[in-house]
């Protein structure tokens, strides 16, 4: 279970925070926290650690998703151009991309 919630909270601090920055220091973090506790024997204690790290991984989700959210309802966003990302990202999901389209360039003048 441990290494479940271990894998899950990195998963999650690779996609939302350290993905773009190369910036590891998390992840070195959550991993030095992790072996500091290996040898825990209390099973209340490891429970409550296990439960924090979940939590926060949530929480990372969460605020990721939140943040999507509140672009998306941003009324000052070219709803055009935030469709075509929205479908782009469903294409990436499931495997497909999404084919380049050209325009006119006497249809842009």
């Amino acid at each position: 279970m441990a290494r479940a919630v271990y894998r899950d909270l990195l998963r999650s601090l690779n996609k939302h925070v350290s993905r773009g920055s190369e910036n590891r220091q998390f992840q070195k973090f959550v991993s030095e926290e992790f072996r500091k506790f290996k040898d825990l024997s209390d099973p209340v204690l490891i429970e409550k650690k296990l439960s924090l790290a979940k939590d926060y991984a949530m929480l990372v989700n969460s605020v990721h998703y939140h943040r999507n959210l509140l672009l998306s309802y941003n009324i000052g966003v070219d709803r055009e151009a935030e469709q075509e990302l929205r479908l782009k990202d469903t294409a990436q999901r499931v495997g497909l991309q999404m084919p380049t389209v050209y325009e006119d360039l006497d249809r842009r003048l």
